[in-house]
């Protein structure tokens, strides 16, 4: 038996209990732009973990990743890990019930792999076809589903419940995963470990000050990540989401200007 094999009931199981958690937090939380954090003991030593594997791995790697690989080529190898995705964002709109997005997402595929070089490159951006960005994630906020707690995954980092089940389903979801020949297992694996590379290099000193320089690196990490994320989920549904994008200060009577020591990305939700 494979290793896919083996491993997909156990996904299936795990998949529904997270499930089962997003429907404990309150429906309107996310709504007031609350922080959901039941496990934060277990998420500070997760995220201690993880800036361990960044200091000591993941950042020399990266720095090093686009200190010595020409830019064209960091652009090309991350083009091409979000063009293999493409399929895998097609099967998330169907499920949406959104198929212009998918016919979207299915035609800049063919176009990228076929005249952008096997993906490295993205003409389909050239003649203005509409872009994409999703996930499994979206597809269970589309469904109903709650945003749940906040989790931080191991080498992966911040998240949801939710999103951590469109995580998983999406290792597996990907159509060219399971096409007759292969290059390689896992390929989109792979490709997008070396976009993160990319990424982290790029902007390293941006997450230098998130994760190294920040009075509080856990809670600041937390912020931003469901802020953007929140903001990404509410271009389909700006009211659901409106209050997280009010003034935290003014609820705190704090203001970064006059205080010149408030730290500007503490969490002001954080007890």
């Amino acid at each position: 038996m494979s290793n896919r094999a083996f491993f997909k009931p156990l996904i299936v199981l795990c998949t529904l209990t997270i499930l089962s958690a997003c429907a404990s937090q309150p429906q309107d939380a996310a709504a007031r732009g609350e922080v959901f954090d039941p496990y934060e003991g277990a998420n500070r030593s997760i995220h201690k973990f993880n800036l361990g594997v960044d200091r000591f791995l993941f950042r020399p790697a990266s720095k090093g990743y686009v200190k010595i690989v020409p830019d064209p080529m960091v652009t090309s190898f991350s083009t091409f890990a979000e063009n293999i995705s493409l399929p895998g964002q097609a099967v998330d709109y169907l499920l949406q019930g959104n198929p212009k997005q998918m016919g979207n997402a299915l035609l800049r595929f063919v176009v990228n792999m076929t005249v952008g070089g096997f993906g490295l490159s993205a003409p389909a951006d050239e003649l203005n076809l509409p872009p994409v960005d999703t996930d499994f994630g979206e597809t269970l906020h589309v469904w109903g589903f709650g945003e749940g707690a906040y989790v931080e995954l191991p080498f992966y980092g911040p998240s949801t419940t939710r999103d951590a089940v469109g995580v998983i389903i999406n290792l597996f979801s990907n159509p060219i995963n399971f096409t007759p020949v292969r290059p390689a297992d896992n390929l989109g694996v792979y490709a997008e470990v070396v976009r993160r590379m990319g990424d982290r290099g790029r902007f390293s000193d941006t997450v230098d000050s998130i994760l190294y320089e920040s009075a509080d690196s856990y809670a600041q990490a937390r912020l931003i990540y469901l802020q953007n994320r929140r903001f990404e989920l509410a271009r389909d549904d700006e009211e659901a989401y409106l209050g997280l994008y009010d003034d935290p200060y003014a609820v705190t009577g704090t203001d970064p200007v006059r205080d010149p020591y408030l730290d500007p990305y503490e969490d002001p939700y954080a007890e």
